[in-house]
């Protein structure tokens, strides 16, 4: 069958479509944010590729969706922008195992001292040995100079994960923590002004009573309100390392440490901080602040042990290949290929084949710039779907569906056509690739299009165009083909601003090479570049950092607040979505709790949460879904075989408001809602900053677990501007249009125009070119990524920007 045949698919918001999709094309689904697009690829066509799969293993376990029938389908891969390993162990070098393939090489070639006699001995010229012992296998070598036998260091040593390989001091972690008194502490206010970061409000007043109550124990002076920096050194000991310092013990050696808080015992600060970052597993996320990283003593930073770190290939050793971009890496194997003797290469010639495969591959998925060793938990969601999609490329199945979501997230479109090229090369081995994008690009290289709309939500579900992007702009119920037959360059005028500016001066993090940049107050900014230029850097690791503030930054005494709003996901648990993120569950549970049947039956607010005991199905826990296990397949969720998915009980479900029960108003979109809440002013004020913020399809019951990267954090805002004041504060946003479609993007310009003309200043990472060319002000950072980046190469208004010949992004802001 050449095609793929869907008919009747009604799963979510889809209206009953029928639809053929073309076998061994590549193919991009678009349309406006929540048409159904992910509804359709997703939820549909992967998951009945893959229940067809495994019934015909005789395997049950996965629903079938709500389809009539899908012909045509074949096993699926999909590759999403979640599921980043947040195990500070996992890199890039071990996700790709190009660091795997490099222990290999290290192990055939590396050069090192002789213990016995000294002499610089290359294992390629030694005679091996394998001996077993206990059940387990000992591998030695001769030195080619004395002839003395000794252990040979094999790939197992070259690992920082094995005993055998790792730093003794940091076991292969390459860095340890210290809590940073300057980043918990602000010592030039009292602690009754909040001089300790981390005590809030009432924790604060009890903590402080507590530090007080410390000092009286011992006899030292009480000064409320004063600066911390004016207390003595013992004062000090007490506040940082609590009633246990040894300063107190060696002070007042006759004197017993309290053992309650009444009459005396105070934790500390730095035991505070150490606590809880043990309650959290030792993940210091969300804590940053509080804690230094730094290098380990032992092996400064470089993970393995002596003998390990201390080996060579070509005089370079495996740490330093793995602090190297992939692109330099890249460089340095060419060269190493060219230089060995002909005996050497034979060892290690499949190696070399296959890491400058993939090398190659990840260059043109635009990761050249990332080094082996950064960490896979500090990836973006785009990076990461890019080092899978680079990584299916090593297979040589064909008849595959590969099914991706926005693979461009991310990329400058300058380092686009190298993504292009990669799915084309999947396509040409023989797959069917299936690609969600926004990107005009992508569509353009597109075998086929599919515009799904018109609207969100329910105003969406039905096929509106199909064809090439040229087809799609003549066909007038196609929603991206009318964006863009009426689109045409907007002459504008920028905002000046109000003559005041936030300045950088001589930036030097990670990358950037004494970056000077400036941005006017009061108006719109992009920070843009290719990618691994170092705009996040600028950003987020300077801008928004406290401790490079102080050095680096002025003009930020301009702004009562700085909000920093990053892609990290919101939140790890399943049971925060939407509603209960933004506040606004706690008012609609209050309304049903009001209504004459709640109040008949007994049943409070609390009775309407799904979080706690009382009201919810206990089988699910309010969840909606149970686990089903798979065996040798990743476990799935089904439907709750109890409450439906409903969530909650026969009793609180029997309460209505305004015809529905509270499972119901979990399922409306936002949009929906507001025409729900419409005379509730609180939650319809909520509700439309929600819809401004190109919110307006989710539904109040969705998982936070479930949104992408630019979801997450265009909530995040729309929470920000609910609860707070947004004139005279500073935003700071990591690439906020991502996912949104050309028509969303004119939609969220308009929040941020509005918040900017309210008094507030906007500055964002961004590739988009629809949000460069509308901002008011560039800095463009290059010329290149990794080491070729990290300097300011342009700054000005986007019609400057567009006219600079020398600019990597300028070229491509033509027609915007």
């Amino acid at each position: 069958m050449k095609d793929i045949v869907i008919s009747g698919a009604r799963e979510g918001n889809l209206k009953n479509i029928s639809l053929r999709i073309p076998r061994e094309k590549l193919v991009v689904l678009t349309g406006v944010s929540g048409s159904g697009k992910s509804t359709l690829l997703i939820n549909v066509l992967f998951n009945e590729c893959q229940r067809q799969y495994l019934e015909a293993m005789d395997l049950q376990g996965i629903r079938k969706p709500q389809v009539e029938s899908i012909r045509g389908v074949s096993p699926a891969v999909c590759i999403t922008q979640r599921g980043a390993n947040r195990n500070p162990r996992s890199t890039v070098g071990t996700v790709t195992n190009i660091y795997t393939e490099l222990r290999m090489l290290y192990e055939k070639l590396a050069v090192r001292n002789c213990p016995h006699c000294g002499a610089a001995i290359c294992a390629a010229d030694c005679f091996e040995t394998t001996e077993k012992r206990g059940g387990d296998f000992f591998v030695y070598m001769d030195c080619c100079v004395c002839g003395k036998r000794m252990d040979k260091l094999t790939r197992t040593q070259f690992s920082y994960n094995t005993k055998e390989g790792a730093c003794p001091e940091c076991q292969g972690l390459g860095q340890t923590l210290k809590v940073d008194r300057t980043g918990a502490v602000d010592e030039r206010r009292s602690l009754e002004d909040g001089a300790v970061r981390f005590w809030a409000q009432k924790y604060a007043e009890y903590q402080t009573g507590a530090f007080y109550a410390a000092l009286r124990h011992y006899g030292l002076p009480v000064q409320p309100g004063t600066a911390v920096e004016a207390y003595s050194d013992l004062q000090k000991a007490v506040l940082y390392e609590g009633t246990s310092c040894s300063a107190l013990q060696e002070t007042f050696p006759n004197i017993a440490v309290p053992k309650t808080v009444a009459q005396g015992r105070f934790e500390g600060v730095e035991p505070m901080l150490w606590r809880r970052l043990q309650e959290k597993g030792g993940d210091a996320k969300g804590m940053e602040g509080y804690f230094l990283h730094t290098p380990c003593r032992a092996c400064g930073g470089e993970r393995l042990n002596p003998l390990s770190r201390g080996a060579a290939v070509r005089d370079v050793r495996l740490p330093q290949l793995s602090a190297l971009s992939l692109d330099e890496l890249r460089r340095w194997l060419e060269k190493l290929e060219q230089e060995l003797p002909s005996a050497h290469q034979k060892l290690v010639e499949p190696y070399l084949l296959d890491l400058q495969t993939k090398l190659r591959r990840l260059s043109d998925v635009g990761l050249g710039y990332l080094s082996l060793e950064r960490q896979a938990g500090t990836l973006s969601g785009g990076e990461t779907q890019r080092l899978r999609l680079a990584a299916a490329l090593d297979s040589d199945i064909t008849g595959i569906f590969y099914m991706l979501d926005e693979p461009t997230v991310g990329l400058h479109p300058q380092d686009t056509q190298g993504m292009i090229d990669v799915l084309k090369q999947l396509r040409d081995n023989g797959n069917t690739v299936l690609v969600i994008e926004h990107d005009p690009d992508v569509m353009r290289a597109a075998d086929h299009i599919i515009d799904i709309g018109p609207g969100a939500g329910r105003h969406g579900g039905q096929v509106v165009g199909s064809g090439t992007l040229e087809e799609l702009a003549a066909q007038p119920d196609s929603v991206t083909g009318a964006w863009l037959a009426r689109h045409r360059p907007q002459k504008r005028t920028p905002r000046a601003g109000d003559g005041r500016r936030v300045k950088i001066r001589n930036a030097c993090l990670h990358n950037l090479q004494n970056v000077d940049a400036e941005f006017p107050v009061r108006c719109l900014s992009a920070v843009t570049g290719v990618s691994g230029s170092g705009k996040s850097s600028l950003v987020f690791g300077v801008l928004a950092d406290e401790r490079e503030q102080r050095t680096h930054v002025a003009g930020l005494e301009h702004f009562s607040r700085v909000v920093v709003i990053e892609q990290e996901a919101l939140v790890r648990m399943r049971r925060s979505n939407v509603a209960t993120y933004t506040g606004l569950y706690s008012d609609i549970r209050s309304l049903f709790a009001a209504t004459p049947q709640a109040k008949k039956l007994g049943l409070g607010a609390g009775a309407f949460s799904f979080n706690t005991k009382g009201g919810r199905c206990e089988t699910c826990e309010g969840l909606g879904v149970v686990p089903n296990n798979l065996l040798f397949f990743a476990d799935t969720e089904i439907t709750c075989p109890v409450c439906g998915g409903r969530r909650f009980g026969e009793k609180v479900l029997s309460v209505r408001w305004n015809g529905k029960n509270i499972s119901d108003i979990l399922s409306l979109s936002v949009e929906e809602a507001m025409e729900m809440f419409a005379a509730e002013r609180r939650l319809a004020a909520r509700l439309h900053t929600l819809c401004g913020a190109g919110l307006g399809y989710l539904e109040l019951g969705q998982t936070l677990t479930t949104l992408s990267g630019g979801e997450g954090q265009r909530l995040k805002l729309a929470k920000e501007l609910m609860e707070q004041a947004q004139n005279n504060v500073l935003y700071l946003m990591d690439e906020p249009t991502v996912g949104l479609h050309p028509l969303d993007v004119e939609h969220f310009l308009a929040l941020l125009n509005g918040m900017v003309e309210g008094g507030a200043t906007v500055i964002a990472v961004e590739h988009n070119q629809q949000v460069i060319a509308a901002s008011d002000w560039v800095v463009e950072l290059g010329p290149g990524g990794g080491v070729d980046g990290g300097r300011a190469v342009f700054s000005g208004t986007p019609q400057e920007l567009a006219a600079c010949t020398e600019s990597a992004t300028g070229r491509f802001l033509e027609g915007w």
